[in-house]
């Protein structure tokens, strides 16, 4: 005989609950992506609408006037986040590991050490001075070196998961012979795939939404990132928006749907990131945010 599970109000409240929590979530991405292909008059006189009265596409066609720069930024970015993501994780990770091993003198030391970068931060004008005696200024290296350096919260995350682990890994490790290096590497680092990847995607968002790097440190519009061109862009709109009446003959800037086509263009990889991140993100920031 079949068993049935017998409806619970309470579970079905909570069902529902979770079900508008989610498409209160979705419902700005929704909005913005309408917005991208509204016409620019409709959102002057009726503001944001999920239900435009008239659809353009003229926000892309702004944002892709130089189309050819663009697609050479989205590579830019790409490689960069990529690279740099993978690179800082490496440090990162590789600085955690003595830091949660107990018989490394002066760890709390170090700890306290990496703990003032949080609170204190370098000023704007050694920073712009070591780049550039480190010749960071005007190529690629530019654009992932000065983020390279890891995040001190990133790194105690990691830390703290790794010290969450069995003490009794390392010490069994170290009886059958295997040095520092092996054990972070092929025991440790598998074992902390969830604070990794939160702290994977961590990086990857920082370095894909930078562009103070390209500002500061870039000349050569062939290796500026998406999110400087599209910074560009924008301020370019804002100012031809201020230019007196008439200087544009009459043509109405889609200066608001080009704002959401870059939103759209530029979330599009990471939302395509996290879902395979995301089961790992939790567990990761959890565990290694409790210990202390």
């Amino acid at each position: 005989m079949s068993s049935r599970k017998r409806f619970r109000p309470g579970t079905a409240a909570i069902y529902a609950a979770i079900a508008l929590f989610s498409i209160a979530c979705l419902l700005p991405m929704l909005l913005t992506l309408i917005v991208s292909i509204t016409a620019e008059d409709s959102i002057i006189n009726n503001g944001y609408s999920l239900f435009p009265e008239k659809f353009s596409l003229d926000g892309y066609r702004t944002v892709f006037v130089n189309s050819a720069l663009i697609f050479k930024g989205y590579a830019i970015s790409i490689i960069v986040t990529v690279v740099g993501s993978v690179l800082a994780l490496i440090v990162t990770a590789m600085a955690a590991y003595p830091m949660s091993n107990p018989n490394v003198k002066y760890r709390n030391f170090l700890a306290l050490y990496f703990f003032i970068t949080i609170i204190f931060q370098i000023g704007l004008v050694p920073w712009y001075l070591m780049n550039y005696k480190l010749g960071l200024t005007d190529n690629i290296f530019a654009l992932i070196v000065p983020m390279l350096m890891f995040n001190a919260f990133n790194m105690f995350l990691i830390r703290n998961f790794m010290e969450s682990l069995p003490g009794a890994l390392r010490e069994s490790a170290y009886i059958d012979g295997a040095n520092d290096l092996r054990i972070a590497f092929q025991i440790y680092m598998p074992l902390c795939v969830p604070v990794l990847a939160t702290v994977s995607l961590f990086y990857a968002l920082n370095y894909w939404n930078d562009w103070f790097n390209a500002i500061m440190l870039i000349d050569n519009k062939g290796l500026y990132p998406l999110q400087y061109i599209l910074f560009q862009l924008r301020s370019n709109i804002q100012m031809l928006e201020m230019l007196p009446t008439g200087a544009n003959s009459g043509y109405t800037l889609p200066a608001e749907s080009a704002k959401m086509a870059t939103v759209i263009l530029t979330i599009g990889p990471i939302v395509f990131l996290y879902p395979y991140l995301q089961r790992y993100f939790v567990k990761g920031l959890v565990i290694g945010s409790v210990k202390g």
